[in-house]
Formats: structure tokens, C-alpha cells, sequence
């Protein structure tokens, strides 16, 4: 079925004095595989836990079209092939399930949905095994998509996740791959925003309905990707975050991807599990080491020990995806210290944090000079602040690349 979306108020207009009876017709499709009726069906059963797609082709199959399945019987459900709890459970959620309010809140949030018989909907997702029936996208997916590399990790990152997150982002998505994570706190927030922030895209995959932001302090980073990228879930709307949907919204993050690049993550962390995932679906598995004494990269760590491609640069991730690659001059002038105070803070800058106070401890200068000095150097590029007053020292630009194109 061809991607459902909504046309301009206007046509809406038009549209409603025709079909004043039926919100259906107001929806257009484009090389229709199904009927119209069975488009909304199909969003219909998808609020309905255990109608997958394997079952959804199933009644169709039996029924003839999904609106004779909507509204079948109990007894007929089962005769389909259902189970008996499964039948149930449909005709119990089918008068709690409003469906012309449905396809109004995606028109008014901009939603289009994709099934999977639709030439549109991702070809990398549809080669897993248990790809979603329809998803539910807000922006937009482009053909170049298919350069997805999915950046996941802890959500209580360390400066260092932070650092390598935030370099391993940028540079990916100048270079031209699109950034696919899950819009939670810590790494995942990072790693859309770095790639934004390198005027690329990113794709964020949601474990609720695209009606509901989660975490809502995501808010405006979700329309940042909307804008420049897209929102995906298997969920429609009105369906609220729980435990048990993230597992299974990793399943898409990593379907979308060719690859998946864990940044940090603890021994227990749910990017872990995104991996496993990956693994599953013949992806290519990226880790970047860590400190073996920090608790926050023993999942990164272990992956590696377990076969996952050591990550140090960007160019470790595009060599081994076997992407064409063109080197791009890089034309930014190295900012070098211009006195002596700043060569004396430079020198004791690591990359790992350290407190203002020490530094004017090791430096033996006071706290205002020391403080303006590193505001100065922080405008340059050459330290950059890790939060709480400490601050660390910016790592060399690396060779900058872009995807070659035949």
C-alpha cells in the first residue's frame, strides 16, 4: 500500500462537502495496493497488541479485506486462525478504538503511514525478519536513508561518551551518513544533536505514538529532526511509552541501519540489547573502548571482546561499511596558544576533565585569569567546557571525508 498522507486544508475542504459522512475519503493514496477502507483498518488493528503482520495478512486473506475483519465476530476471528484470547481481546478493544479521531490527530501532527507493501517503506527495515507492518513517520525519509548508521549507548553518560559521541556523530554525518538513535536522554541526545549540528540528518525511532514526545525535554530536538530527518514508530498515535515497547523499538533502529556503533554502555544497558539486535540482522557492530576501571564501558568493552569492530575514528566506521570515500581538504586554521598563560593551561589540559580549581593549583595563577582565559580559548575551538567547572582539552581535527559518488 502506497504511503497514506494528508492533502492541504483547501482539498480538505473540497473533500469534506463531498464525503461529509466518511473522514476516510479524506485521506489520498497514490497506486493504492488496498482499498482505502482496509488502510484505516489496517491503522485500526495496529492499536491492538499481538495483530502483527503476519496475523493483519492473515485476516485479510480469510476475510477478503481488513474491514470485514474489523468487524467480524469472535467466533469468526477464531475460524481465521486467531486463538481464542487473541479474538477476544479484538472485539473487547475494538469500541475503545475511535478511528476518525485517529486519522484526524495525524493529520493535525503531519503523520504519514507507510505499510509494507508500499515502495517506500525502508527496504532495509522490510529484510528483518519481523518488520513492522506499517510505520508511522513524521518527516522525511529520502532515498539517501540508506546510509544509516544507528549511534546508541548509556543514558548517564560520562564526559568521555559524551566527547567521543559527540565527535563520532559530526563527522559521520558530514561525511554524509544519516544518524538513527532513539531519542532518549544521554548518548542518544547527543549523538542527534551533534548530527544536526553538522547540517545532517538524523532519524529518531520512538517506543510510544509520535503524538507523545518521551522524554519531553526532547520536544524541540524532535522537531529539529522532523525538519531534518524523521521520526519513525510502529505505534500509532495515543500509545504512551512502556517498558516492554523499547526492546522491540530497538528491533527497527537497527533494522534501519547498516550498522550500529555503541559509544558507552554499562553490562546491562538496553544499547546493548539494540546490538544484539543488530547481530541478529547480519549488521555490522561498532563499540568504542573505554576505561576497563569505568563501570559506564563494560558493555562497550565486552562487545568487542566478542567481535565488534574498534572504533577510534570516523574513518573505522566508513572503511569497514566499505563506503566510497573522497578526503576533503580541511581549510580551519589550528588555533595555537597566543601567550604564555594560554600555553600554561593548555599544557595541563587532558581529555579527561579537570576542575578550574585545579587547574589554577597546577598553573599557579588565580581564578579570574585563569577563567577568562579559558572563555578566550573555548571561543577558539582549543578547550571546550565538560561541565561543573571543568573543562578539557579539544582533540585535533582528523582527516575530514565524504561519501564518494559514482
Amino acid at each position: 500500500m502506497k504511503a497514506i498522507f494528508l492533502p492541504s486544508s483547501q482539498r480538505i475542504s473540497s473533500l469534506i462537502m463531498f464525503y461529509c459522512l466518511d473522514i476516510v475519503p479524506v485521506l489520498e493514496f497514490q497506486k493504492n495496493k488496498m482499498q482505502n477502507q482496509d488502510c484505516k483498518y489496517a491503522i485500526g488493528f495496529s492499536y491492538i497488541n499481538g495483530v502483527g503482520r503476519v496475523r493483519l495478512n492473515l485476516l485479510e486473506s480469510y476475510f477478503g479485506n481488513l474491514e470485514s475483519a474489523w468487524h467480524a465476530s469472535k467466533e469468526a476471528l477464531v475460524s481465521a486462525g486467531l486463538d481464542n484470547s487473541l479474538a477476544e481481546n479484538i472485539v473487547t478493544s475494538r469500541p475503545q478504538i475511535d478511528l476518525p479521531k485517529t486519522l484526524e490527530t495525524l493529520k493535525r501532527h503531519d503523520i504519514q503511514v507507510f505499510t509494507h507493501t508500499d515502495s517506500d517503506y525502508p527496504a532495509r527495515l522490510k529484510q528483518i525478519h519481523d518488520y513492522p507492518p506499517l510505520i508511522f513517520v513524521k518527516g522525511q525519509l529520502l532515498g539517501n536513508d540508506e546510509l544509516c548508521l544507528g549511534i546508541v549507548g548509556t543514558r548517564q553518560p560520562t564526559v568521555y561518551g559524551k566527547l567521543v559521541t559527540e565527535e563520532l556523530a559530526e563527522s559521520l554525518a558530514r561525511s554524509g551518513m544519516t544518524i538513527v538513535s532513539g531519542l532518549a536522554r544521554g548518548i542518544d541526545t547527543v549523538a542527534h544533536t551533534a548530527a544536526l549540528k553538522a547540517g545532517g540528518r538524523s532519524i529518531a525511532v520512538f517506543g510510544c505514538g509520535l503524538d507523545i514526545i518521551y522524554p519531553s525535554e526532547n520536544s524541540c530536538l524532535a522537531r529539529q529532526i522532523a525538519e531534518n530527518g524523521a521520526l519513525v514508530s510502529e505505534h500509532p498515535p495515543g500509545i504512551r511509552p512502556r517498558p516492554e515497547f523499547f526492546p522491540r523499538r530497538n528491533r527497527i533502529l537497527s533494522g534501519l541501519c547498516r550498522g550500529i556503533l555503541v559509544t558507552e554502555a554499562g553490562e546491562n544497558s538496553g544499547a546493548v540489547i539494540t546490538a544484539n539486535f543488530a547481530l541478529e540482522q547480519n549488521r555490522e557492530i561498532f563499540a568504542v573502548p573505554g576505561s576497563i576501571l569505568s563501570a559506564a564501558s563494560v558493555g562497550t568493552n565486552r562487545l568487542i571482546q566478542e567481535g565488534a569492530k574498534l572504533v577510534c575514528s570516523a574513518k573505522d566506521v566508513l572503511e569497514e561499511l566499505n563506503i566510497g570515500l573522497l578526503s576533503v581538504p580541511d581549510n580551519t586554521t589550528k588555533a595555537i596558544p597566543e601567550n604564555q598563560t594560554e600555553s600554561l593551561i593548555l599544557d595541563k589540559l587532558g581529555y579527561e576533565p579537570i576542575h578550574i580549581d585545579q587547574i589554577c593549583r597546577e598553573c599557579g595563577l588565580g581564578i579570574a585569569l585563569v577563567s577568562s582565559t579559558l572563555a578566550i580559548m573555548e571561543l577558539r575551538g582549543q578547550v571546550r567546557s565538560a561541565g561543573g567547572m571543568n573543562y578539557v582539552r579539544t582533540r585535533e581535527k582528523k582527516e575530514i571525508y565524504q561519501l564518494e559518488m559514482n
